[in-house]
C-alpha cells in the first residue's frame, strides 16, 4: 500500500539509532517474512499483530504474512532548514513524500553525547522541528497566493476554492500554529491535501529515554506526554539503546533480555503500531491453508476497494465479500464453526470493512 512514516529529529537525539534498530529487526525477520530495504534510508517493517498468529493456527495456514509499514529516516533537520541550512531543501522534499511524521525527541541526559542546542528540553526540540516546517509551509503558501488571486479574479472556480483554503491556513501559520489545526470540510479536504503542507501531516512524538526509564518514562517524557495530550496527538516512550541491543538478538534471547528489564515487548512494536494508528489504518485478514495474511486499508474503505488491495481484478469484478468478525472466527473455531453459527455475512459494495474482519472475496473474471 505504500504508507510511509517519516522519522525526523535534531542531531544527536537517537533518530538514526532508532531507525537502524527498526531496519535490523526487520532484516532479522526476513527468514520468515518478505522484507526489503528500498534505499539505505527506507525500511519496511511488519506490523506486529497477535491476531494473525491465532488465525493462522485455527486455519492451519502454512505461511504467515503480516501487513507492512514503511519508515523513512529523513536527515538534514537543523535550525534554519526551511531557509536551506544543512540539507534543507533535500530534507523538505523528503518530508513531503511521507504520510505522517514521527518526531524523535531526546529525553535522556548523557554528558558524552552533545545536544545541538546545548540543553535537554524535548518540548523546545519539538518547537524547533515544528517551526522549521511551519516556516516552509508559510513560504510555500505566500508564493502561491498572488498567482491564485489573479486567476480567481478572472472567475477561475478552482483558484477561488484553493485561495479560500489558503486564506484559512495562513493566519494559523503566522500565529505559530501548524496547518493540521485548520478546520477543513470534507468537500475541501482533497484541495487541502493537494497543497502538500508539511505541518498538515499527523504527528507522533517519540520520547527517546534512558534504559532505566524505558518502562514508565521520566520527567522529560512527561512534558512531551502533556503536550501530545493537549494537541490530541500520540506519543511513544522508547529507549533507542535498548532497541539497538535487542535488534542483534534472536527471539529467545530477546524475550529473556526484556524480562530482565521488566518490559513486556520491544518498544519498536509500540512505535510501529502507533505509526499505523496515526495513519488511520485498519487491518483485515485472509485465511487459508496456504497462508494467513494481513492487509492494510484506510479506515472507512469499502469492500470493493479493500479487495483491490489484493488485486485490481478483485475490485473490478467484485460481487460480494464473505465476512466473519475476528472474535467470531476465533471463538467459533474458524470458518466452518462461524458458518454453522450463522456468523458469516455476505457483504455488498457499500460495506465499510472493519478492523479485524476475516474476508473471502467473490468476483467475476
Amino acid at each position: 500500500m505504500g504508507f510511509k512514516c517519516g522519522i525526523v529529529g535534531l542531531p544527536n537525539v537517537g533518530k538514526s539509532t532508532l531507525f537502524n534498530a527498526l531496519t535490523q529487526t526487520a532484516a532479522a525477520e526476513a527468514a520468515n517474512y518478505p522484507f526489503c530495504t528500498i534505499e539505505p534510508n527506507v525500511g519496511e517493517v511488519g506490523v506486529p499483530d497477535e491476531r494473525l498468529e491465532k488465525l493462522a493456527a485455527i486455519g492451519k495456514s502454512q505461511t504467515i504474512i503480516p501487513t507492512r509499514l514503511t519508515f523513512v529516516d529523513i536527515a538534514g533537520l537543523v535550525r534554519g532548514a526551511s531557509q536551506g541550512e544543512g540539507l534543507g531543501n533535500q530534507f523538505l522534499s523528503h518530508i513531503r513524500e511521507v504520510d505522517a511524521v514521527a518526531y524523535v525527541l531526546r529525553c535522556f541526559e548523557d554528558g558524552d553525547i552533545t545536544h545541538v542546542e546545548g540543553r535537554i528540553d524535548p518540548a523546545a526540540d519539538a518547537d524547533t522541528v515544528e517551526t522549521e516546517l511551519m516556516l516552509a509551509d508559510l513560504d510555500s503558501l505566500e508564493r502561491r497566493r498572488l498567482p491564485l488571486e489573479k486567476r480567481a479574479k478572472t472567475g477561475d472556480k478552482e483558484a477561488k476554492v484553493t485561495l479560500a483554503i489558503i486564506d484559512k491556513v495562513l493566519p494559523l501559520l503566522r500565529d505559530g500554529k501548524p496547518a493540521r489545526l485548520t478546520e477543513i470540510s470534507n468537500d475541501d479536504r482533497k484541495v487541502f491535501d493537494q497543497l502538500q503542507l508539511l505541518t498538515a501531516k499527523p504527528v507522533l512524538y517519540v520520547c527517546n529515554v534512558d534504559e532505566a526509564s524505558a518502562g514508565d518514562g521520566n520527567a522529560f517524557s512527561q512534558t512531551v506526554a502533556e503536550r501530545a495530550n493537549a494537541e490530541g496527538a500520540q506519543y511513544v516512550v522508547i529507549s533507542a539503546k535498548i532497541e539497538s541491543e535487542l535488534s542483534g538478538l534472536d527471539p529467545e534471547e530477546q524475550q529473556a533480555f526484556l524480562e530482565e528489564l521488566g518490559l513486556e515487548e520491544p518498544g519498536l512494536n509500540r512505535l510501529i503500531r502507533a505509526g499505523y494508528k496515526l495513519l488511520d489504518l485498519v487491518t483485515y485478514f485472509t485465511v487459508g491453508p496456504k497462508e494467513a495474511r494481513a492487509w492494510t486499508i484506510e479506515d472507512g474503505t469499502k469492500a470493493p476497494q479493500a479487495a483491490g488491495v489484493i488485486h485490481t481484478d478483485f475490485e473490478k469484478g467484485f460481487i460480494r465479500a464473505e465476512t466473519i468478525a475476528y472474535d467470531d472466527y476465533v471463538g467459533l473455531g474458524g470458518e466452518t464453526g462461524a458458518k454453522e453459527a450463522g456468523k458469516m455475512r455476505l457483504e455488498g459494495k457499500d460495506y465499510q470493512v472493519k478492523d479485524g474482519d476475516v474476508m473471502h472475496f467473490r468476483f467475476a473474471n
